[in-house]
């Protein structure tokens, strides 16, 4: 049984897996061109010495021409990673299944930094300038300033706005969905593909004291939203508790740490205005236990959440609603496989435990869930509906 045409649970043959060897892919792009882009930009982001030179040459060499080679024996990690890509060493990057390739590559990209090891690199975040660059930049201040404008907003309305700014993320953030009027707006609705968005909110109603757990997607300007939207879920009582879980160590280019947590709460407090009051009273929250960040090795993993580990899973448990961000954790989600995007969202979800939600920016190929009439519609179009970052969803499973 080959990756293409693999086994799902019941039995049932289930959709190709996405791999990187087909020409033309979004996947084949990610890895022929956008994966030597960012080595080349880590290299010039640090004073690099010849080792971490050298390590990353090598990596750049291997990804383009060579074969996946496994970790070295001696790493921390070298048996997990032996596990989790057995049948994938010795073969062609672009063979690998997709997740996979791109998760292993960041693990190798630390690596071949010194992230993991004993010397003075040990625990250098290699994307933190793209992150503090983007954080400090004139954009951020923009958004965060937007938020004077939902102060005396109807709560409905603060709401809506708050979930949308969370779910397009750096595209259609707070400035977008609130600067540029009601035209912005608009046009934010109709480039949803699929928007649960109400049964989100009649999920969570105010005062009803939940438990709500986000797993976070990246670090910046769309972490910031994100902790706006949990401050409204906790000041307005939809939340009585919000664990955010994030990734252990520095994962696909921007993706969110502790460390980016802590930073974007400084922004937020620094902030004039609304945005302080709302960094203050997260701040507050943590201290008292309201806000909860927690982490787990499982988010960089590359594995699908239907594999996620016991603890991991018991933690999912008994909430109200658990909201993924974020297209990786959509894929993990549902599967990176290429099924057909009619395919019942609440099938592809029905192995996590309890109500979830995802919040996504489309940026890959997978999706399901989709209506028909919606899906001609967005094929007709010709446009790249589904990677450009142009279309967005929110999908719920009570």
């Amino acid at each position: 049984m080959t990756d293409r045409t693999p086994q799902v649970p019941g039995g049932a043959v289930g959709a190709p897996v996405v791999l990187g060897n087909e020409p033309g892919s979004f996947a084949r792009g990610v890895l022929a061109e956008r994966h030597p882009a960012l080595i080349q930009q880590v290299r010039d982001a640090f004073p690099y010495g010849r080792r971490q030179q050298d390590a990353l040459d090598a990596l750049l060499t291997e990804t383009a021409e060579g074969v996946v080679q496994p970790l070295a024996a001696e790493e921390h990690d070298a048996e997990r990673w032996t596990q989790w890509g057995r049948g994938r060493f010795g073969r062609s990057w672009y063979d690998a299944p997709f997740l996979w390739s791109e998760s292993y590559f960041y693990r190798r990209l630390l690596g071949a930094v010194g992230y993991f090891g004993a010397g003075a690199w040990r625990g250098i975040d290699p994307f933190a300038p793209f992150k503090q660059t983007e954080l400090r930049g004139e954009a951020v201040a923009e958004e965060l300033r937007a938020l004077d404008a939902l102060v005396d907003a109807p709560a409905d309305e603060r709401a809506a706005a708050l979930l949308g700014a969370s779910l397009w993320g750096n595209r259609a953030d707070l400035g977008f969905l609130v600067s540029a009027g009601e035209r912005a707006v608009d046009d934010a609705a109709s480039a949803l593909v699929a928007d649960d968005g109400a049964l989100l909110w009649r999920l969570l109603p105010a005062g009803a004291g939940a438990s709500v757990a986000v797993v976070a997607d990246n670090a910046g300007r769309e972490l910031i939203p994100d902790l706006v939207l949990i401050d409204h879920l906790l000041h307005h009582r939809h939340a009585a508790r919000v664990v955010l879980h994030v990734k252990p160590y520095p994962y696909y280019v921007s993706d969110a740490m502790t460390a980016d947590v802590v930073d974007c709460l400084r922004r937020l407090r620094q902030a004039p205005g609304e945005a302080a009051r709302i960094g203050d009273r997260l701040w507050r929250a943590m201290a008292a236990g309201g806000l909860e960040v927690r982490t787990h090795p499982f988010f960089c993993a590359p594995l699908p959440y239907e594999e996620m580990p016991d603890d991991l899973r018991g933690e999912f448990t008994g909430g109200a609603l658990t909201l993924l961000k974020g297209d990786l954790n959509y894929r993990r989600l549902v599967g990176d496989r290429l099924w057909d995007a009619t395919t019942p969202f609440a099938e592809r979800t029905a192995h996590f435990p309890g109500v979830v939600a995802a919040l996504r920016t489309l940026k890959s190929d997978v999706v399901v869930g989709l209506e028909q009439e919606r899906l001609d519609s967005l094929e007709a179009s010709g446009a790249a509906w589904r990677t450009s970052g142009t279309h967005a969803l929110i999908q719920v499973r009570p």
